[in-house]
């Protein structure tokens, strides 16, 4: 019997302790709320649950929140990225107006022949276009624009503007290009200007085509460029898979999955134009240049290439 009253008393005075604890982690949030008003209840919430043993550990805790409270410069940088992702939102957006609804960079033609009849024959031919074709070449044209333009180096430009203006395959898929090119430095002159740009775009040889203006515009707003050609080869994929939809044609859904199909190829490209050089262009995508060349011949036509 004493034995069992010892216990019961060891077990009322930790009870007792642990109520005392509680109180002076309640006692210490009330001050922390008065004394700082600019401090969230979540806040208070995660100081209270997180460091229930000691009141020591809250304090430090208190501490570090109020030092998180200071300026660092870590509300501009994410005011930064904000800022850039909406431009490449909107610049790279179907409403955005270039005309990308009108073209079909040739897969018009490849659906009349039977090369494209479902969503894998659809998928394979836009990952093959993506990866070996002329994907990676504007990919790889984007990124040396973005470079030239960053730096200023408006002699390193027009040469790329050059080469990738000849990089085109056939005439359709040059009006493609360059009207797409012309509208999108046309509507950020109107209304995303940015220094330097009417400069830029007068150093060049010839006019510059789309996939070159999207990164000149984006390097003298000071868009990062592994963002910007995520979204350029994002948004070029989702042109072609919707003039496929309305060719084959293909549900929403099953474009969705093509899509989905296609996020490794889209990440892969990307990863590997960041690091190419001029000297590794190329395509390997003969069928689908030889589509762009026979669209124009085509008896009955919806899309422009």
């Amino acid at each position: 019997m004493p034995a069992m009253r010892m216990a019961t008393m060891i077990t009322a005075i930790t009870i007792m302790h642990i109520m005392i604890t509680v109180t002076m982690i309640m006692i210490t949030a009330m001050i922390i709320i008065m004394a700082m008003p600019r401090m969230t209840m979540g806040m208070i919430t995660t100081i209270t649950m997180t460091n229930i043993a000691t009141t020591p550990t809250i304090i430090t805790a208190t501490s570090m929140l109020m030092t998180a409270n200071e300026p660092d410069g870590a509300g501009d940088l994410a005011e930064r990225e904000a800022a850039a992702l909406y431009r490449l939102m909107t610049w790279l957006s179907p409403a955005f107006p270039v005309g990308g609804f009108s073209y079909s960079s040739g897969i018009e033609w490849a659906v009349e022949a039977g090369d494209i009849t479902d969503l894998s024959s659809l998928a394979d031919w836009l990952d093959a276009m993506l990866s070996e074709g002329s994907g990676a070449c504007d990919a790889t044209f984007l990124v040396h624009a973005y470079g030239a333009a960053e730096a200023g180096e408006d002699a390193a430009l027009s040469d790329v503007a050059e080469l990738a203006a000849a990089f085109v395959p056939s005439r359709e898929r040059q009006l493609e290009t360059t009207s797409q090119g012309r509208a999108f430095i046309d509507i950020s002159r109107t209304a995303w200007d940015a220094d330097g740009l009417d400069a830029m775009v007068a150093a060049c040889r010839t006019p510059l085509v789309y996939p070159v203006a999207v990164g000149v515009v984006a390097a003298l707003h000071g868009v990062p460029l592994a963002a910007t050609l995520h979204a350029f080869l994002h948004a070029l994929v989702s042109n072609w898979i919707s003039a496929a939809s309305r060719l084959i044609p293909l549900g929403q859904t099953d474009s969705q999955r093509v899509l989905v199909r296609l996020e490794t190829a889209v990440a892969a490209t990307a990863s590997w134009a960041l690091s190419a050089t001029l000297d590794d262009l190329g395509s390997a995508t003969f069928r689908a240049d030889l589509a762009s060349l026979r669209h124009e011949t085509q008896y009955t036509r919806l899309f422009r290439s």
